[in-house]
């Protein structure tokens, strides 16, 4: 099963990958989403996220920003990361990589 984690405030996607209030994470099956919850992070302390997140079997990150560092660490927790998606609602950028109509463009972290 898939599982899409995507960094929110208020079911919108934040600008920088650390600083979200939650996580909702899709749950999907044979390209359809199935189940939605939402995570309430823990601290924000460089590496932690990856790491949580793999432990909730996250398989897909969308992201508006996020530095490289923890793009790499998010690839070695085999979590594949679509950075500078645009602020819109979780649900339609999850339904959009789904589709394959996910627009990733520049990267929103500034650092």
């Amino acid at each position: 099963m898939q599982k899409i984690a995507i960094p929110v405030n208020d079911n919108i996607l934040t600008a920088h990958f650390g600083h979200a209030s939650a996580y909702v994470v899709f749950d999907v099956y044979e390209n359809t989403i199935v189940g939605e919850k939402q995570l309430i992070p823990p601290p924000h302390a460089p590496g932690i996220l990856p790491r949580w997140l793999a432990g909730h079997d996250v398989t897909d990150v969308i992201a508006g920003g996020m530095g490289q560092r923890a793009i790499n660490l998010f690839n070695e927790n085999k979590i594949n990361v679509y950075a500078g998606a645009e602020l819109k609602d979780a649900r339609i950028l999850a339904q959009e990589l789904l589709d394959g109509r996910l627009v990733a463009g520049q990267n929103l972290c500034d650092h």
